[in-house]
């Protein structure tokens, strides 16, 4: 197994229902900052700098992966915003990331997250898509 490529990136805040004014405060979740992200087969992991607290977003939690421009009352500077829309107990969370300034290099490490995503949805999530594609005609 190769090694996992850490990269830069920025951590914009957690928010509950996709309300930018409901921020999430537990496990770490409310603290801004610049980091270091990985991703790997089962989640995406950031760490801020000068913590030793891990954000770890499970893949087979993962509802949806958007792109915008602000998130949690934060404005990027242009830079493309990743939102991941994730459930943890019975909360619906965003969480908002800059992981390049670069659109082409946000847009790749977006299909590499959904890639992960679909290998880890479970089988009968797998089979429930397959039967209503079927119904569909």
């Amino acid at each position: 197994m190769g090694s996992i490529r850490k990269k830069r990136g920025h951590y914009l805040g957690t928010e509950i229902n996709e309300t930018w004014w409901r921020r999430y405060y537990r496990d770490g979740y409310f603290a801004r900052g610049t980091g270091e992200f990985w991703i790997d087969p089962a989640a995406l992991h950031f760490r801020r700098y000068l913590t030793k607290t891990l954000l770890v977003i499970p893949f087979d939690d993962v509802l949806d992966v958007k792109v915008g421009k602000w998130h949690a009352g934060r404005w990027a500077g242009g830079a493309p915003v990743v939102k991941i829309v994730w459930k943890k107990s019975d909360a619906r969370l965003s969480s908002g990331f800059v992981l390049s300034r670069n659109t082409r290099e946000t847009d790749a490490l977006i299909q590499e997250i959904r890639s992960h995503i679909q290998k880890a949805a479970s089988p009968a999530q797998q089979a429930h898509a397959t039967d209503t594609a079927t119904r569909r005609g």
